[in-house]
């Protein structure tokens, strides 16, 4: 597969350091919550790093948990840094595993690995830089998972939402790879972002989920929604379980549920590609 250009796209607003905060978690004590520009970005408990706060941190590591053997290294790209949350509890979890973040804002990963220091022995490397850039030059299937959760401004940009990009994605992993991505979508719309964003990742992989909360797939609330691809079988059964018996139970979607969600959607390239929406005033 070709290497697709990276198209242009406005650079993203600097946040100044006075745009960081954290507030401590007053049930937990050693966890912060990170907030970026006023919008809650990622919640970290310094003491257990497995404890994962946020539902569709929790999603992804389902995934995560049931990729492999347990506690069976995997490598691991992260395009969208935050607080640094799933790659600690992946280094804890399956210690000796090779992870990259990508993270647009470098002061903020200095300010992270600072105030938030990640767990000793972690073999975490983190680089400045913009995340399909960095993804059109890592290495052809470097990769066992991929984790696309990028936002500026609470909106994923327009270039991480094309079907190239999916491409992109699809280049960097290993034939068993799982590609996984956070979507934003909601009460407006139709879900039509969200249902776009399946019609890339099929136009590349042959096997897609979706997970997410029900009230977010009937259209009634704004939210996260996971997305998970891969050319293999995915543990749907195992994501399934752990899916329904979390505190917030979620849905997976799959095969004719899938394409029912998908109605008719078409791949979105780079010429076409909108940032995600939006979310309400109130979502946060």
């Amino acid at each position: 597969m070709s290497r697709s250009k990276t198209p242009k796209e406005p650079p993203a607003e600097p946040h100044d350091q006075d745009d960081w905060e954290l507030l401590r978690d007053l049930d937990r004590r050693n966890a912060f919550q990170l907030l970026v520009g006023g919008t809650p970005h990622s919640h970290v408990d310094l003491d257990d790093p497995t404890y994962l706060e946020y539902e569709y941190v929790r999603q992804i590591a389902h995934l995560v948990d049931l990729a492999a053997e347990e506690r069976a290294p995997l490598r691991v790209l992260h395009l969208g840094g935050g607080g640094l949350t799933l790659p600690r509890y992946i280094a804890v979890t399956r210690p000796g595993s090779g992870q990259q973040v990508v993270e647009i804002e470098g002061k903020l990963l200095d300010f992270v690995r600072t105030e938030l220091p990640l767990p000793r022995n972690a073999r975490v490397r983190l680089r400045t830089g913009d995340a399909r850039d960095v993804l059109s030059r890592v290495p052809e299937g470097a990769f066992d998972l991929t984790v696309s959760d990028v936002f500026a401004a609470a909106r994923i940009p327009r270039h991480l939402t094309s079907v190239e990009y999916y491409g992109l994605a699809k280049r960097a992993l290993r034939p068993t790879g799982v590609h996984a991505v956070n979507l934003a979508d909601g009460d407006s719309g139709g879900l039509m972002f969200t249902r776009r964003q399946v019609a890339n990742a099929k136009q590349h992989f042959a096997h897609v989920v979706l997970i997410a909360d029900p009230g977010i797939l009937r259209g009634r609330k704004f939210g996260n929604l996971i997305l998970l691809a891969s050319d293999v079988p995915l543990p749907v059964d195992g994501l399934i379980r752990r899916a329904a018996s979390d505190p917030f139970p979620s849905r997976v979607v799959r095969g004719q549920d899938l394409v029912d969600f998908q109605g008719g959607a078409k791949p979105v390239p780079d010429d076409e590609a909108h940032p995600s929406p939006a979310p309400p005033a109130d979502a946060f």
